[in-house]
């Protein structure tokens, strides 16, 4: 893995390491470390089965490790896990709202669970409904909310509670760019306004650079390189190289086969000319 010469002078929130997971003869992740700081936007960047998603759930204690070792405020998620929970709030890439449910309701129900206290139940969401511009939608059936006010309603759920992380697993999957932009500046606001230390997974390019402060380009399982944008881009030696070529350079390495990763995104650039 390439060393990372940008470690923010924030406190250390979490601590990865040595983190692995197989599924049979796959070695999902395969025995990666990093570390986030306070108020960070850090981003595990990568194609499908790269391993981002296993490593969130990981992180969130929804799924055991085989090994390494996961501190999120300094308590271990496999030894203090409720501890942990009260700690994060995670929003996963599948759906986690109740269309048969209002806007309200769906957000009661997350108050409930995180028991807060009835005091303060109204306040919190609230306080969420105006945050994410979902007042004016709070009565009405989820089912009937766009993509993007589903998306926000989710990340309003995950931070009701106030928590210190906010984990997202692919926040903007299937959105359209309007309603993506629309995501991205409610989680810089979150970031900015209440120094929240932000963790994402994404395929999207753009995405990464936009929001993150550092970028985690993960592939088959490890991390090929760790850093900012601009880190990235002088280790390569070309500064002005875009995202799609930066991920070529570092995560192409671990392609082994002909016609993998290098030749994906070449393909897909030359597509993306051609219109």
């Amino acid at each position: 893995m390439q060393d990372d010469p940008a470690k923010p002078d924030a406190a250390e929130v979490i601590r990865v390491q040595h983190l692995e997971k197989r599924f049979g003869e796959v070695h999902a992740v395969a025995g990666i470390d990093f570390s986030v700081y306070a108020g960070e936007c850090f981003v595990l960047l990568g194609p499908n089965g790269a391993g981002k998603s296993t490593t969130i759930k990981m992180m969130t204690g929804l799924m055991k490790s085989d090994g390494g070792s996961i501190e999120i405020g300094g308590w271990s998620v496999a030894q203090s896990p409720v501890r942990v929970r009260s700690l994060i709030g995670y929003v996963p890439q599948m759906l986690s709202v109740d269309g048969n449910l209002t806007g309200y309701e769906n957000l009661l129900v997350f108050a409930k669970l995180y028991g807060l206290r009835r005091s303060e139940r109204t306040e919190r969401i609230r306080e969420i409904l105006e945050r994410f511009d979902l007042a004016e939608a709070a009565d009405r059936l989820v089912r009937t909310y766009s993509g993007g006010m589903i998306r926000k309603l989710e990340i309003g759920q995950a931070v009701l509670h106030h928590p210190r992380v906010l984990f997202l697993d692919e926040p903007t999957v299937g959105l359209d760019p309007v309603a993506r932009k629309g995501v991205w500046e409610h989680i810089e606001r979150l970031r900015h306004e209440q120094n929240m230390t932000i963790v994402l997974t994404t395929h999207y390019m753009e995405e990464a650079e936009s929001l993150c402060t550092r970028i985690a380009i993960m592939s088959r399982g490890r991390i090929a390189a760790l850093g900012t944008a601009q880190a990235l881009r002088a280790q390569m030696g070309q500064p002005d190289a875009s995202m799609d070529d930066v991920f070529a350079h570092f995560a192409g390495r671990f392609e082994q086969e002909e016609g993998g990763m290098r030749s994906v995104f070449r393909s897909r650039r030359t597509a993306r000319r051609l219109g």
